[in-house]
């Protein structure tokens, strides 16, 4: 396989990794405001279903970025960089998955407010590797 369509899945499966990143927090929210055992249940079912689909992009995203790295010698001090932030976000991912099975187990102590800065930091964490790759500070 070519190097642009290696790049081109790599960057549709991060990019729909990170939907995912972005939408999980929102669904915490709304099962932080709610106090229907109904909803609590269907938004338990919509965050595993997400999870689970969204690892599989993770795992997809991250296959490719490898590829990229190993196989073509992507490589500069900014690469570094970013892998610190692909890690960051992977740790943010895992922490997602205790979240949810905290909701899951009715366990949470977090208010939607809460939720809803955490929202904030995989946006964070997508614009420096965004930057990182396309710029190239350094």
């Amino acid at each position: 396989m070519s190097y642009l369509w290696v790049k081109t899945l790599h960057i549709v499966f991060m990019t729909s990794w990170m939907a995912g990143l972005f939408y999980m927090p929102r669904l915490f929210v709304n099962h932080a405001m709610s106090s229907e055992p109904a909803v609590h249940a269907q938004l338990a079912l919509m965050e595993h279903k997400l999870f689970r689909f969204m690892t599989g992009l993770a795992h997809l995203a991250i296959g490719f970025g490898l590829w990229l790295w190993l196989g073509y010698g992507v490589s500069g001090h900014w690469l570094h960089a970013k892998l610190a932030l692909v890690l960051a976000l992977i740790a943010y991912h895992l922490y997602c998955r205790r979240i949810m099975r905290d909701f899951a187990a009715g366990r949470n102590q977090r208010s939607h407010v809460w939720f809803r800065y955490f929202n904030e930091l995989p946006i964070l964490l997508f614009f420096g590797i965004v930057a990182l790759v396309v710029v190239k500070p350094f």
